[in-house]
């Protein structure tokens, strides 16, 4: 489900989405800004950028998304030992790393905060990631609209762009949790995450004409989004 080669592409970091944070609910223009954070439970230094991308996440024109690595995990905080944290991947680890690739003087770290696949700043600092996100608005995207199907699926509409190929990826997301963590760096603190992204999955090949997708069984349980990328 996660295909690196395709996530390499250019146009791929285009990012084009839109939310639905209610079923049911869309917006037809040519689609947010998104902001993707890549964080970790157990990174003492992650709890600026989580609060931070809640504002984001209430913002119009904006699309946050929470990516949860898993290179934190094995990690010993002295006597206050490790956190796994429970919404990690190596999928999302992996994600981040090829954006390290593809994005100018790119690296991996936490909170990192990628704005369109084109940029990326360091997640608690507000001023340069809005500056990322005016900067980002400026670039070309190709629109994608949403609609509930009678049957109760879900059908995207992709139009046409001046930029190449791609791939249409859907993200599903819880839009809200609180842990309580036990161990590791952030030891005794509750934290609130917001629109943690739990599934990444391809769906379809933009080729850069119009392009028309149909989720016929596509769900959303209470308190969980979607997206499409």
């Amino acid at each position: 489900m996660y295909d690196r080669a395709m996530t390499r592409l250019r146009t791929l970091t285009l990012l084009v989405g839109l939310a639905v944070l209610s079923w049911g609910a869309a917006k037809a223009d040519g689609g947010p800004t998104v902001v993707e954070l890549f964080t970790s439970q157990s990174c003492y230094s992650c709890p600026p950028a989580e609060a931070f991308l809640g504002e984001l996440a209430g913002r119009d024109g904006i699309l946050a998304l929470e990516f949860h690595v898993d290179y934190w995990n094995s990690l010993i905080y002295g006597a206050a030992g490790k956190w796994a944290d429970p919404f990690s991947s190596p999928a999302y680890t992996e994600r981040q790393r090829v954006y390290a690739q593809t994005i100018p003087r790119g690296r991996v770290y936490t909170p990192q905060m990628v704005i369109d696949g084109r940029m990326e700043a360091v997640g608690s600092r507000r001023g340069a990631v809005d500056a990322a996100i005016l900067a980002a608005r400026k670039a070309p995207r190709a629109g994608v609209r949403l609609a509930a199907t009678p049957a109760g699926g879900l059908e995207i509409a992709v139009d046409a762009g001046a930029e190449g190929q791609g791939v249409v990826w859907l993200v599903r997301f819880l839009n809200q949790r609180s842990t309580k963590v036990l161990r590791g760096e952030n030891k005794g603190k509750t934290l609130t995450n917001h629109h943690i992204v739990t599934e990444l999955r391809r769906i379809g090949a933009w080729s850069g004409a119009p392009l028309t997708l149909e989720l016929p069984e596509l769900r959303l349980a209470a308190g969980e989004g979607c997206a499409v990328l």
